[in-house]
């Protein structure tokens, strides 16, 4: 059965997107820890980040890489942090947490935000603005 993410990627269930290629998608977390709160998504769905092959491997943080960079533009903040988790879904992924300290990478449950949709969409744009610029 396809992941979360899989379905998000093939149109099924809709999202906040920032990017796609061929190989990678990009949208914003829907329970952010930080507003900007975004994920990168491998196409292809594996649970565990470490078993890709080490060229799909680098093309995947080259892409987040990229979106980091739009973020950090985007939105004000003094870092983007970068977490690996991968036990919500077993499809392997990358959080990209815009951050003033480093307590705004704390991913307990009561820590999550609840943005509206305007919010959502607004983060998005200027996410997206930032990238092809």
């Amino acid at each position: 059965m396809a992941s979360i993410f899989s379905r998000i990627i093939a149109g099924e269930i809709p999202c906040y997107k920032i990017a796609e290629t061929e190989d990678y998608f990009a949208f914003l977390d829907i329970s952010p820890v930080q507003l900007g709160h975004t994920l990168v998504v491998p196409k292809d769905e594996k649970d565990y980040i470490f078993d890709y092959e080490d060229e799909y491997y680098a093309g995947l943080w080259k892409f987040a890489m990229k979106i980091a960079k739009a973020q950090k533009r985007a939105i004000k903040c003094k870092k983007i942090g970068v977490a690996v988790i991968g036990l919500e879904v077993p499809h392997a992924h990358i959080h990209l947490v815009p951050m003033k300290t480093e307590g705004d990478l704390d991913f307990a449950a009561s820590k999550k935000l609840h943005p509206s949709a305007g919010q959502m969409e607004e983060i998005a744009e200027k996410i997206r603005k930032e990238l092809s610029e």
